[in-house]
C-alpha cells in the first residue's frame, strides 16, 4: 500500500522527491534525463506548474515545485510523472537487453499490482513532498539540491556549478 505524503493547499511551492525502485541507477542507465525534462515541461506548459529547482541524480530526483493554483493532487502529478517516465525505462531497458534489471524490476511487482495489469516496479512506491513556507526553508533546500551532486556515493562532480 502507498504512503501518501500529506499536503495541504496552503502552500504553492513544494519540495519533492522519487526515488527509483531500489535505489537502482535507473536513470543513469537507460539515459532518461529527457523524460524528467519532458514531464517538467508538460506541468509547464499544460498544467501550469513551474520547476523552480532540480537536481537529476542516477537513482532519485529532487525538485520543488511551484503550484500557482490551489486545484492540484500531488499524488496525481507525482504518480502520472512517475508512470509516465518509468514506461520509458522499461523500454529503454528491453531496447538495451538489460534482462537482468528487468528480471528484477519484475519480481518486484506484487500479486496485488499483477492483479492491476503492472508488469515492472520501477519507482518506490511513495515520494517525499514538503511544503514550503518560508524563506530559511526554501534555501535550505535549494542548497541541498545544488550539493547534492557533490555528495554521497556518486560525487557526479568536484563543483555544483558543473552539473
Amino acid at each position: 500500500m502507498p504512503v501518501r505524503t500529506k499536503h495541504s493547499n496552503d502552500s504553492s511551492l513544494y519540495y519533492i522527491t522519487f526515488t527509483c525502485f531500489s535505489w537502482l541507477p535507473l536513470f543513469q542507465l537507460t539515459n532518461t534525463y529527457d523524460m524528467v525534462y519532458k514531464w517538467f515541461n508538460y506541468l509547464n506548459e499544460k498544467k501550469s506548474i513551474k520547476t523552480t529547482a532540480y537536481v537529476i541524480m542516477p537513482n532519485h530526483l529532487h525538485c520543488i515545485l511551484f503550484l500557482r493554483t490551489a486545484d492540484f493532487s500531488l499524488d496525481k502529478i507525482i504518480s502520472n510523472a512517475k508512470r509516465f517516465i518509468a514506461y520509458e525505462i522499461i523500454k529503454r531497458l528491453q531496447h538495451s537487453n538489460q534482462t537482468d534489471i528487468l528480471q528484477q524490476l519484475q519480481d518486484a511487482v506484487t500479486a496485488k499490482e499483477k492483479a492491476k495489469g503492472q508488469l515492472h516496479t520501477v519507482f518506490e512506491e511513495s515520494f517525499d513532498a514538503k511544503g514550503i513556507d518560508n524563506r530559511k526553508f526554501f534555501l535550505q533546500k535549494l542548497n541541498y539540491i545544488h550539493l547534492n551532486p557533490i555528495r554521497g556515493n556518486y560525487k557526479l562532480v568536484n563543483d555544483w556549478r558543473e552539473y
